[in-house]
């Protein structure tokens, strides 16, 4: 393209002429131009030595020299207010429309040509202007305007958008967030759910004040950059939360705290459960009701055919559990056995739930539930690993209805040896439900009073000397009391209880000798026969004295620090603690994703000879299966020990029994029996002799659940 000649030539004194200075341009007079050097004077009569290379590619008009400061004041005024009236009529995207297609690039006058038959200076500096203003659509190479295609127009533009987007956000951000604070601060009740009269009042955009909730939102889960899952769009939003969050002081969980001052978020909300990404509650299985359905359709073809061909299996299996449990996993039945030698011994056939029966590894479903990993048992309610429809409901070991169910016999000698172990495949019909309580009241009875249970008093039998076998054998076992954690009301009103439960010592023994015995059963049969499962293992040499039956705090907090977290691995290994030389967890598949594989290794081998997964499949799973069991497992750790510390926060001036548990360094460590938490405290508290055993009553001072602080306000030795 043949360019259009310059309306005027080399600036002299008298010229108008235009440059660039902060990207904007402004208009001056040549006082005197000596070699490539000019003198100018601006319109805000400043004067200005400027190369004639940094001109703008457009001068004029050009005047005689001499004039007076006044007299180019006025004319740079009148000019640049012409200029300006003609800079608003120009639309620089209708030329760059114009453009698109005709040219690459191109100087002013070209340009002009498109909207004046004869434009003058004026005509020129103002179309300049508007292109060098139109960045989106037009670069600046002088003296010509590159024009831009339409792919880049568009993320130009998307970038503006964006960039106009942030600046509102911003600016509504540090009004509300620096009103929600003061609220903090002031000790001000949270607002109503929403929050929308403070954000009306400080005339925030609708729009505006919803971006800046998914901001705080995607802070409280921690979806920030680098976060998995987080994606561009919570880059974005950790950008704006990075900007927003500068005129506020840097406290912990400061995301939180203004969702729930703004109402965003109730009071105590449960933050790990976003951060961990675990769905609470059972809304999220409705994404899966067409694979639920499959399942379900299966399950009743499979449940009829055991019934017409193999039958049901006839043993009365009995479950004991929690009087609130739904997801019943595990029953058993005991009977007097004559074993080779003619002496007496035992038969333990412990029934697991089969959650595998049909299940479809690798769908949709099944990685939703891997995810989840376990369920979590918390004080404000449940959160099932399975959907509850299969969970609680399809395969829970309901009295009086057929499961399906791994039976694991287990043939033992009067000490409690294992003689024999045979797994087998089994519809069951679970004869009775029953709770701790109702368990323990017929063992207390005994089996010859009309309220006791002969079968329950043989099962202890067999658990009591199961029990003696494994202490033994170096078992680890710590009784402690169990704090049962209540709430009663909701949002800011929560009030907390705490009593202890009432054991039942009886019943609890028998339940967990017999998921010991299967457990450990199991993974030593699979061990043998070559089935690979996901074993826990705890192979670590403990001391004498760190052997047996702990109930003192002093002693239980020195044996806990012996004691190393079990891994997750596939070879079968010695668990110290519980005295076996291997165990591979299959008694909760309902709710534990480790038993649920263990289960489908189990069932694959039992059915079909071979289990699922080889033991490179399983070990592969490992990694991503440990890292998640510890994100979710951080909830159920950390969510109790949360509302144990709102209960004594409600009940801050009281004095607690507690005990010193280690006595060393400047900090002694304290025990909460009736709480089940520890606490440190400054030497000086406790006077001049200090030593383990040691009985204290504590008042507390700062207790903040959400930071996880507890600070002892006074200490003195208990009487």
């Amino acid at each position: 393209m043949t360019k259009t000649p310059k309306l005027s030539g080399f600036p002299r004194p008298g010229s108008v002429v235009e440059f660039l200075q902060d990207n904007e341009a402004h208009i001056a007079w040549v006082l005197e131009d000596t070699s490539d050097r000019l003198r100018l004077l601006t319109r805000t009569r400043r004067e200005v030595k400027l190369s004639a290379s940094r001109l703008l590619p457009w001068t004029g008009p050009d005047y005689p020299p001499g004039a007076t400061r006044e007299e180019i004041s006025h004319r740079l005024e009148a000019l640049e207010a012409r200029r300006r009236e003609i800079m608003s009529e120009v639309n620089a995207l209708e030329l760059w429309d114009m453009a698109q297609g005709e040219v690459d690039r191109a100087p002013a006058e070209w340009f002009a040509s498109l909207l004046w038959q004869d434009p003058g200076s004026n005509e020129l500096a103002a179309l300049g202007r508007a292109l060098i203003a139109a960045k989106t659509h037009f670069k600046f190479h002088p003296p010509d305007f590159e024009i831009h295609p339409a792919d880049l127009v568009e993320a130009k533009l998307s970038k503006g958008r964006e960039e106009k987007e942030r600046e509102g956000v911003v600016r509504g951000g540090h009004q509300l967030f620096t009103a929600l604070w003061g609220r903090i601060k002031s000790g001000q009740p949270p607002l109503s759910a929403g929050g929308t009269a403070l954000a009306e009042s400080q005339n925030l955009d609708p729009e505006v004040a919803g971006r800046l909730r998914e901001v705080l939102l995607a802070q409280v889960a921690g979806r920030t950059t680098g976060s998995s899952g987080g994606g561009a769009e919570y880059d974005a939003l950790n950008k704006f939360w990075e900007t927003l969050k500068k005129a506020l002081p840097d406290v912990p969980h400061l995301a939180l705290q203004l969702a729930q001052a703004w109402g965003v978020l109730p009071p105590h909300y449960n933050y790990q459960i976003d951060v961990a990404g675990y769905a609470w509650g059972d809304q999220w299985s409705e994404a899966f009701a067409g694979e639920i359905a499959a399942q379900q359709e299966r399950f009743a073809d499979l449940a009829r055919s055991a019934e017409t061909d193999a039958g049901l299996d006839p043993t009365p299996y009995v479950s004991i559990d929690a009087a609130t449990t739904r997801d019943i996993d595990d029953a058993f039945f005991v009977r007097e056995a004559e074993l080779p030698d003619g002496s007496t011994g035992y038969l333990a056939a412990i029934a697991l739930a089969r959650p595998t029966l049909a299940w479809d590894f690798g769908a949709p479903l099944d990685r939703e539930v891997m995810h989840r990993v376990t369920s979590l048992y918390l004080p404000e309610g449940s959160g099932h690993m399975l959907p509850e429809a299969l969970g609680t409901g399809q395969f829970s070991l309901t009295q009086g209805l057929a499961k399906p169910a791994l039976v694991a016999e287990f043939l033992l000698d009067a000490q409690g040896e294992v003689l024999d172990t045979t797994p087998r495949l089994a519809w069951i019909t679970v004869s009775r439900n029953i709770t701790y309580p109702d368990a323990q009241a017929a063992l207390d009875a005994g089996p010859k009073d009309p309220a006791g249970d002969a079968q329950l008093d043989l099962a202890l039998r067999l658990a009591r000397t199961l029990f003696k076998r494994r202490l033994a054998h170096g078992a680890v076992v710590i009784e402690k009391p169990e704090p049962s954690v209540e709430l009663e009301g909701s949002g800011a009103d929560t009030r907390v209880s705490m009593q202890l439960r009432q054991p039942s010592p009886d019943a609890e023994l028998l339940v967990s000798e017999f998921m010991i015995l299967a457990n450990c059963g199991l993974a030593r049969w699979a061990r043998d026969a070559g089935v690979a499962l996901l074993h826990r293992t705890q192979d670590i040499a403990l001391p004498t004295d760190a052997q047996g039956v702990f109930s003192d705090p002093v002693d239980i907090f020195r044996v806990v620090k012996l004691l190393a977290s079990p891994a997750l691995e596939c070879t079968p290994r010695r668990h110290a603690a519980l005295a076996c030389e291997a165990y591979a967890t299959l008694t909760s598949p309902i709710r534990r994703y480790v038993d649920f594989l263990n289960m489908a290794q189990m069932q694959s081998h039992l059915a079909a000879g071979q289990p699922r997964l080889d033991r490179a499949g399983l070990e592969a799973l490992i990694p991503a299966l440990s890292a998640r069991i510890q994100e979710v497992g951080q909830i159920q750790r950390f969510r109790p020990r949360y509302w144990k510390l709102a209960y004594l926060a409600q009940n801050r001036r009281e004095p607690f029994p507690a005990v010193v548990v280690d006595d060393g360094g400047p900090y002694p460590t304290l025990s909460l029996p009736d709480v089940q938490l520890t606490v440190r405290l400054p030497r000086n508290m406790l006077g001049d002799k200090v030593y383990p055993g040691m009985p204290v009553e504590v008042v507390f001072g700062r207790i903040d659940p959400l930071t996880n602080e507890l600070k002892v306000l006074e200490a003195r030795e208990a009487e």
